[in-house]
């Protein structure tokens, strides 16, 4: 494997008129080949601003991306591939046909036989697209994604609005696809997904990267400890807690280091502990730790 990154955003700028800041500030960050890279953020952080400029759909205002150490151009372009959060798909054409159609777009096209195996379109291949369900519509527009038999694939949250079997088949899709070599750059808001596929990920907030890294080595870094969860209206936090503790969706969580303390703190409390839980740290604790609690528009 070559030590040149597959592909690499160096010092990316980019404002848009009227806007009070840049939407991304000064962001580089680093591809290696063969591993599926996670840009994490919340709403309006720049992740997807970024992620066009990295496809080649949008232009920085500063700044570069490189493929294969030099700068992306048309080469680059017939060597990506991109599964967006929604794609249009031409009206009263079969799954075949829309391979065919997407096919021929490229100087270069995957097996047809390979592609179809890979995403599992055997079953529904001669169906009318629109009448196919969320997952096996994802399935297809990855395949399209896959077309030109790229090196780069781009994911922009290929996953939401599917149910939970097939978000976990999808998975096992990226998996096999990232098998056979090929670099995935994957959007997503799920920090199970995030963990279960990226080899790296960037946490991404107001323009900049606040983290980047091995998803494990990060938490490591950021955290010591393990977090408790009761039911809120099980829960009576001791003064020496309160910092440590916070309350979401009807559970309050305590981030402690030393847990048999914590655990006796809380009973003198009068906690109830029938319904403990005591868990690692996750990506969606240091999602909310690096980006805070807020809503965002």
């Amino acid at each position: 494997m070559s030590a040149t990154p597959v592909l690499e955003a160096r010092g990316l700028v980019k404002r848009y008129p009227g806007a009070p800041s840049n939407a991304v500030d000064g962001l580089s960050l680093s591809v290696r080949e063969g591993i599926c890279f996670g840009l994490l953020g919340p709403n309006g952080a720049g992740k997807t601003t970024t992620i066009e400029i990295m496809e080649g759909i949008l232009a920085a205002d500063a700044g570069e991306v490189l493929y294969r150490g030099a700068k992306a151009g048309a080469e680059f372009r017939e060597r990506s591939g991109i599964q967006f959060q929604q794609t249009a798909l031409q009206e009263h054409l079969t799954v075949r046909e829309v391979l065919d159609l997407f096919g021929r777009l490229y100087p270069r096209e995957a097996p047809r036989e390979e592609l179809v195996r890979l995403c599992e379109l055997g079953d529904f291949l001669d169906r009318d697209a629109r009448k196919l369900s969320g997952g096996q519509r994802q399935r297809v527009l990855l395949a399209v994604a896959l077309v030109n038999d790229p090196d780069v694939l781009f994911l922009d949250e290929p996953t939401t609005g599917l149910d939970p079997q097939a978000r976990r088949n999808f998975w096992d899709l990226v998996r096999a696809i990232k098998a056979r070599g090929k670099t995935a750059l994957l959007t997503t808001h799920y920090m199970d997904e995030a963990y279960a596929l990226c080899d790296e990920i960037a946490i991404v907030d107001r323009g900049r990267i606040l983290a980047a890294g091995p998803p494990d080595r990060l938490l490591k870094e950021h955290f010591d400890g393990v977090t408790i969860e009761l039911p809120r209206e099980d829960a009576k936090v001791p003064a020496e807690l309160a910092g440590a503790a916070r309350e979401r969706g009807g559970v309050v969580e305590v981030l402690v280091s030393d847990v048999e303390w914590a655990l006796d703190a809380l009973r003198g409390e009068g906690s109830r502990l029938t319904h403990v839980a005591v868990r690692p740290r996750t990506l969606e604790d240091l999602f909310l730790h690096l980006t805070g609690r807020g809503l965002r528009e």
